[in-house]
């Protein structure tokens, strides 16, 4: 049983990495992450 839950959350995770790969490449959540990570930036600069 424990083989077959491994397994499982094996696929689970490299499905996960699949869509967040996916959902990166797109131009518009890259530019969504460059404001968040200049938000980040300015906090702690202030």
């Amino acid at each position: 049983m424990g083989f077959v839950k491994t397994m499982f959350k094996g696929a689970v995770m490299a499905k996960l990495v699949q869509v967040a790969q996916r959902e990166l490449s797109k131009p518009e959540n890259q530019q969504k992450i460059k404001q968040a990570v200049q938000k980040v930036q300015q906090r702690r600069s202030h």
